[in-house]
């Protein structure tokens, strides 16, 4: 990012200005959100926007400084197939592989990381609804009942793909996944049910209020101030009806 500060020198000044002071003196300064979450986070949301390779290849180096290994950040890469398609998946899979590059030719050996584990599952279906079930354990009958009778293979592909084949792969854990995916779909702004269930989601399986607090201000930088507040409104819509069930 200060390299591409310098570089905006000569026609914009201030943004590159901006760029030092409010991206990483305001923001990346907090400690809501431990670094290499946050950079889990960016190279989520920018492989879902798709549109800023350069700066995608800049947080994959900092994915790997902050201490995700090779393997982590394949699976970032890997997830997003289900929430921006499967383009987005390859163009930055290629970004990751010409940073290796990069990275090998400076000495620097990255660790590989925990590679999944291939054990194909005999039922995938079963195996997806456990994986979903695991993140709420109302959301498969809701998924049926809104679809199974208007379009029973949306539900079918959801299970079997989005959950039995990648969010039960085991070299990602559960808290980073759903970083990754509340961050993109922040960043797309195009899906708030489905943000509304992964805040959900990622409040059931241990991420506190501050740390999606920080995931939404983070996205300020990325996606823009439109896409963080949208965020914060799914939040504090998620926070309110999670009270209301509590108190009932």
């Amino acid at each position: 990012m200060e390299k591409q500060a310098k570089n905006l020198k000569d026609i914009s000044p201030d943004l590159g200005i901006y760029i030092i002071e409010y991206a990483f003196g305001d923001v990346y300064s907090r400690d809501g959100l431990d670094l290499k979450s946050k950079e889990i986070a960016v190279v989520s949301a920018l492989t879902a926007m798709g549109n800023a390779q350069p700066q995608l290849k800049v947080h994959i180096n900092g994915a790997l400084n902050t201490g995700s290994s090779i393997n982590e950040v394949k699976e970032v890469i890997l997830q997003m197939s289900v929430y921006s398609g499967f383009p987005s998946s390859i163009n930055a899979m290629n970004a990751l592989k010409e940073v290796l590059l990069e990275r090998e030719k400076h000495g620097i050996n990255d660790e590989i990381g925990k590679t999944a584990s291939k054990a194909k599952p005999t039922n995938r279906l079963k195996l997806g609804e456990q994986e979903l079930s695991n993140l709420d354990s109302l959301q498969v009958e809701r998924l049926k009942a809104a679809y199974n009778t208007f379009s029973p293979e949306l539900v079918k592909f959801t299970l079997e793909y989005g959950y039995a084949d990648i969010f039960s792969r085991d070299s990602l854990s559960k808290k980073y996944r759903q970083i990754a995916t509340i961050s993109a779909l922040t960043a797309l702004g195009t899906a708030q049910p489905q943000l509304k269930f992964h805040i959900n989601a990622g409040l059931n399986i241990g991420l506190t209020e501050t740390e999606i607090k920080e995931i939404m201000l983070l996205m300020t930088i990325y996606s823009g101030f439109p896409s963080a507040i949208n965020g914060t409104h799914a939040l504090k819509e998620v926070l309110a009806e999670r009270m209301k069930n509590q108190n009932n």
